[in-house]
């Protein structure tokens, strides 16, 4: 019984593994069906270079695309007749990935950088985290101090608020105010951007 057990828990396993690998794999690239691979009777045919050529049996479009040694790409499955391109197959997937790979090149992601600081914070302690602070606003980041109060220091909450607002007005050369010091549970944190 307890080796039964175990087998089934080890195909319950290989069948989600199974299914992570078909699913990051297969649904990711979906590839569009081409010539053979179309299942229609007739379909509306569109040439290489834009114009339409009609209605026809797949039979001909394929014997067509053939002809100018191209492929018969089915681009519109949900149209009736669905829609089929003759084109390079092979060139318009390289475009396609080349294009994604140009548009992820071009794309900046911008990191939330979180600087702790205390109430009772000292001047070197101050500028030293306001540097650290410019130098991620500089590389285009937004940065959150965060300050944590701890025990009786929750009584004098107007101080934390001092503190913070400092740090925005230390920085207002470069940094905008995005979000004001704000109250959650026992923390307080404000939200800076780079001015744009």
């Amino acid at each position: 019984m307890c080796y039964t057990h175990n087998v089934e828990i080890l195909w319950i396993w290989l069948f989600k593994i199974s299914q992570i690998f078909f699913w990051r794999c297969f649904t990711i690239k979906q590839e569009l069906p081409v010539n053979r691979q179309i299942r229609e009777k007739e379909v509306q045919v569109i040439g290489e270079t834009g114009e339409k050529i009609g209605i026809l049996p797949i039979d001909k479009a394929i014997e067509i695309a053939e002809e100018k040694n191209l492929d018969l790409v089915l681009v519109a499955p949900n149209a009736k007749p669905v829609v089929c391109k003759i084109m390079n197959y092979g060139k318009y997937k390289f475009e396609q990935a080349k294009r994604e790979k140009e548009s992820r090149k071009n794309q900046k992601s911008v990191e939330m950088k979180e600087i702790r600081v205390s109430s009772n914070i000292g001047e070197h302690d101050f500028n030293f985290k306001s540097k650290n602070a410019r130098g991620f606003l500089e590389a285009g980041n937004k940065v959150k101090f965060t300050l944590r109060f701890r025990g009786r220091e929750l009584n004098n909450v107007k101080a934390g608020e001092t503190i913070l607002t400092k740090f925005a007005e230390s920085l207002d050369d470069i940094a905008t105010v995005e979000r004001k010091p704000f109250l959650e549970g026992k923390t307080m944190f404000i939200i800076l951007s780079k001015k744009i």
